[in-house]
């Protein structure tokens, strides 16, 4: 940055006003809304270096210039409004200057660091104070008190930048080299949650998520996601105000386990330190009855005090590390236990939301993504809101009510739409896949809480739920779709781009679809759709036919014998008959026309004449135009002319009857043209279900490798993870009798390792 630029800068900021120590209020004059507005000009002019905002940052102008101004003066309507704007602009997220991208260059790096702390020196500095706040919960206040359809396009986007501001001061990122604060401990957000609680903006925002405010649904959605992304959603239902047994026990083994470790590398320290000679010192053994590769006695090194402890493995290489350039990124979110004061405020501000605004938001924000309006990253707020209040739900006295927009067939269609979308997209960004890795992430706990909300229904004591639990999930294990899919998206698992904890939340989401389905399978049986690979007939040689056998096929009724009853069918009351077209099909619509038809003549030829006249009506008036069905006000006698026509027209319908009298002498001759000519094509059947075909698909090596891969170290695992990949390993094994597949070197050493 020039001299000069800088010293206009730093008169401008000297120009704002000053602090009265004494009366502790901030003076201004009638300069001041002129000098804002001139820094945010100068922001306006700011390059890709960002040197005007990093300069701002560095003097501190927000803390100790705007934030007071905006507090002592906030009733001066105009001087409200520039100010907010300008500290909108200077809290704006360091990822959404860089486009949603961390720089890789060194001086671009540099400088998104740079303003990254400038971003949470804000955060500490000014808005964890309950003052600053309450200023926008009292502006938020005043303007909401207006209807919403008398309100003019300012006063909207006062709202709008309010609640901009929020979402900008919780996006920023925790300093964990600075903060360094262990669980139970207020850190730098949970202040400003408490802030915000305590000066009632929590409370705007659950009266904002009404049903009259739906223009803001989606800024409401993003403060809520990064209100609650610390929070473990189970944890928080628990939260009480005692600490329940298992809380106390669970907080007291990891003490122990503390300790335990502390102990070990404590002795470990003793035992190198004290001991006075090497161990490569203390001579060498023979082992008796065991050769080496010479034929010799072997000789150990080391004293044994069992034979089972012998390794050859001490001389070799350790296993290649990847860089750190090249492996994947965790997507999973950082958890942490906030103060009990704060998770009892943030509890019982999700109990709020769930019982007055849950359904009709999310279901304005689906609406909303379904069709394209929102931004590109938007989904993944309501994926990441899916997730946490259906879990949290379940753990909080479970009422499937309360959650019923996303529990649904469809539910289960968009996240599995939006999966396959995010594989497209992995494959194609090959450079820039990391972000479309964690919307992937984000997508399977999504799918993962439906599942286990779908289970916690088909266990609730009322009735009613228990059916629907059965009626979505006789949707989604019928469907084809929806059964193939968790099978390819653990088939493509790629470990060079998809995280430790994706591969997780992956295994542990296929024990469970397994786990319901064959439950599924033992209590009811199944019955599913099943693509098959059919041949069809091609059209066989036929002798030529007579004319007056085209025109007038053979029919079991004569049209002499029809036309009586069908003039008194014209002339009676009849009942109404569907339409005979779907707009809804990917058939033409002449091909509709032609099947409506051959449906029309079959019907008469079969004697079912009430039903052909209504065909023919229901006809005539979704395609009137062309007359080809008659027009409006037909008379009954034309009527009777156009059903003789159809009758006796050849249109390719043929009874059961005259198919059995076709020429055999020829057919033979036929079918073996058509083995060797026919085109293949896909149909959809019905069958029974075989639950053990279909975890047969499971035995690749992908899935072994995957399992293996998490056992390297279970010792971090949880016992469900643990308890899930081994019974995925055992079902390959057992169930399947395919043992062979986990002859595998690496598993085999672990497996040594456990017993």
């Amino acid at each position: 940055m020039s001299s000069l630029l800088s010293a206009e800068l730093s008169a401008t900021c000297n120009a704002l006003g000053t602090l009265n120590k004494k009366s502790g209020k901030y003076m201004i004059d009638e300069f001041s809304l002129n000098t804002v507005k001139d820094l945010i000009r100068y922001l306006r002019r700011d390059g890709e270096e960002h040197e005007i905002r990093r300069h701002l940052g560095q003097t501190k102008v927000l803390q100790s210039d705007l934030i007071p101004m905006l507090v002592d003066h906030w009733e001066n309507s105009e001087l409200f409004d520039v100010t907010l704007r300008l500290i909108v602009n200077l809290t704006t997220p360091a990822l959404l200057l860089y486009r949603e991208e961390v720089p890789t260059d060194r001086s671009a790096r540099h400088n998104y660091l740079h303003v990254l702390s400038h971003l949470q020196s804000y955060k500490e500095e000014s808005f964890t104070k309950v003052d600053t706040w309450q200023v926008f919960a009292k502006k938020l206040t005043k303007v909401l008190e207006i209807d919403w359809s008398e309100r003019d396009e300012d006063t909207g986007l006062i709202i709008e930048r309010i609640l901009i501001l929020i979402r900008n001061v919780l996006h920023v990122p925790a300093d964990l080299d600075k903060e360094r604060r262990p669980e139970n401990d207020a850190s730098i957000h949970d202040q400003v949650l408490w802030a915000l609680n305590q000066s009632g903006i929590l409370d705007v925002i659950l009266y904002m998520s009404s049903e009259n405010e739906k223009q803001y649904f989606m800024h409401i959605l993003e403060i809520i996601t990064h209100l609650l992304r610390e929070q473990n959603p189970t944890n928080l239902a628990d939260a009480a105000l005692q600490r329940s047994v298992e809380e106390k026990l669970r907080d007291e083994q990891e003490l122990l386990t503390i300790r335990m470790s502390e102990t070990k590398d404590r002795v470990n320290k003793i035992r190198q330190y004290s001991s006075t000679r090497h161990s490569r010192f203390g001579g060498t053994y023979v082992i008796q009855n065991m050769k080496s590769i010479s034929e010799n006695e072997l000789i150990c090194l080391k004293p044994l005090n069992t034979i089972s402890n012998l390794d050859f493995n001490g001389s070799k290489k350790s296993k290649l590390v990847k860089p750190k350039n090249r492996r994947p990124t965790e997507s999973g979110a950082m958890e942490r236990r906030s103060p009990f004061a704060v998770r009892l405020f943030l509890k019982e501000f999700c109990i709020e939301f769930l019982n007055s605004a849950y359904n009709p938001l999310m279901h304005y924000v689906k609406d909303v993504l379904v069709r394209s309006i929102a931004q590109q990253n938007d989904e993944s707020y309501y994926l990441w809101a899916v997730k946490f209040f259906m879990e949290f739900n379940r753990g909080h006295k479970f009422n499937v009510a309360l959650v019923s927009e996303t529990m649904s067939v469809p539910m289960f269609h968009y996240v599995q739409q939006q999966m396959e979308k995010y594989y497209d997209m992995i494959r194609v960004e090959k450079k820039k896949f990391s972000s479309w890795v964690r919307r992937l992430h984000l997508a399977l706990r999504s799918y993962k809480e439906l599942l286990y909300t779908l289970l916690a229904m088909d266990t609730a004591e009322d009735v009613s739920v228990k059916e629907s639990a059965k009626v979505i999930k006789s949707n989604i294990f019928y469907v084809l779709e929806y059964r193939e899919f968790i099978l390819s998206i653990i088939l493509n698992y790629d470990e060079n781009k998809m995280p430790r904890s994706y591969l997780v939340d992956l295994v542990e989401t296929v024990h469970l679809f397994l786990k319901m389905l064959e439950h599924y399978c033992k209590k009811t049986g199944l019955v599913v759709q099943k693509k098959v690979r059919k041949k069809p007939s091609k059209p066989r040689k036929q002798k030529p036919r007579t004319k007056a056998q085209a025109q007038a096929p053979k029919t079991d009724t004569p049209w002499e014998v029809a036309r009586e009853q069908i003039a008194v069918v014209l002339t009676s009351q009849i009942e109404d008959c569907p339409p005979p077209f779907d707009a809804a099909s990917d058939v033409p619509i002449d091909q509709q026309k032609e099947d409506c038809m051959k449906k029309i003549q079959k019907r008469m030829r079969e004697g079912q004449y009430e039903e052909a006249v209504g065909t023919f009506r229901a006809a005539r008036e979704v395609w009137p135009e062309e007359g080809i069905f008659g027009i409006d006000g037909i008379q009954e006698h034309e009527e009777l002319e156009m059903l003789e026509t159809i009758y006796n027209t050849d249109l390719g319908v043929e009874l059961t009857d005259n198919a059995e009298k076709e020429p055999e002498e020829n057919s033979e001759d036929d079918d073996e043209e058509d083995e060797n000519e026919e085109d293949k094509t896909t149909a959809v059947v019905e069958t029974e279900f075989d639950f053990q075909d279909f975890v047969q698909r499971f035995c690749h090596p992908r899935v072994v490798s995957g399992c293996v891969s998490l056992l390297e170290r279970y010792e971090k695992n949880s016992v469900h993870t643990n308890h899930c990949i081994v019974k995925m390993l055992h079902r390959i094994a057992w169930d399947c009798k395919r043992a062979a597949m986990l002859f595998h070197g690496t598993l085999n050493w672990r497996n040594s390792r456990y017993t």
